[in-house]
């Protein structure tokens, strides 16, 4: 025991310095190792705005109506379509950019997403609401027929104010816009009928 005492007190300052910050570093990480280990149970509001998943009810979403929630500090949209509105999407192939989604699939449609209505379901849609071009948020247009800046067909969907991009009740943008992609649709799961997790979807 006097050894040691001897010997670090012989010891480089700036060694003992050293051997000290090292130790302290070794108490302070493993209890930060524990921290996360425990908030897994409890995300913060920073875990969730960094991509923690969401869940969502929407067993009182009725056909014809939307509810926005934030994920990744993004709005996502969940969109009840009526049997009309499912009905437009083959009605209107030929006036859109990227009817398939064949655009940049990996990054903006899910495969299980890939097919007319994108979706898993095909009358709930799940979107990120943030346009293509610029990054603004379209609003809804769901009502049908001649409309300011629509056209007088129109067969309901979304409108980016900011420059007129305009997209179908599937997210799929019109020709001839300034939004070059559709809507992207985000990684998603059902855990039951009537709940969505945004986020993951391990099981689709």
């Amino acid at each position: 025991m006097s050894d040691t005492l001897a010997e670090q007190s012989q010891m480089d300052p700036s060694k003992r310095t050293w051997l000290i910050a090292t130790g302290c570093a070794g108490v302070v990480g493993g209890a930060a190792v524990a921290v996360p280990f425990i908030s897994t149970f409890q995300p913060s509001e920073k875990a969730k705005a960094a991509g923690a998943a969401v869940e969502v009810d929407i067993s009182s979403l009725k056909a014809g109506e939307k509810v926005t929630v934030e994920w990744r500090g993004k709005p996502v949209w969940i969109v009840k379509r009526t049997p009309e509105q499912l009905e437009s999407l083959n009605k209107i192939e030929s006036q859109l950019a990227d009817a398939q989604s064949a655009r940049k699939p990996d990054e903006l449609t899910p495969q299980y997403a890939r097919n007319q209505h994108r979706s898993i379901k095909p009358d709930v849609f799940v979107a990120v609401g943030i346009c293509s071009h610029l990054g603004c948020s379209p609003s809804d247009k769901f009502q049908t027929g001649a409309q300011p800046s629509l056209p007088d067909d129109w067969a309901g969907g979304f409108l980016c104010p900011c420059h007129g991009s305009t997209f179908d009740m599937a997210g799929r943008v019109f020709k001839n816009k300034p939004a070059p992609d559709n809507l992207e649709v985000p990684p998603h799961m059902y855990l039951s009928d009537s709940k969505l997790l945004i986020g993951e979807d391990k099981k689709a």
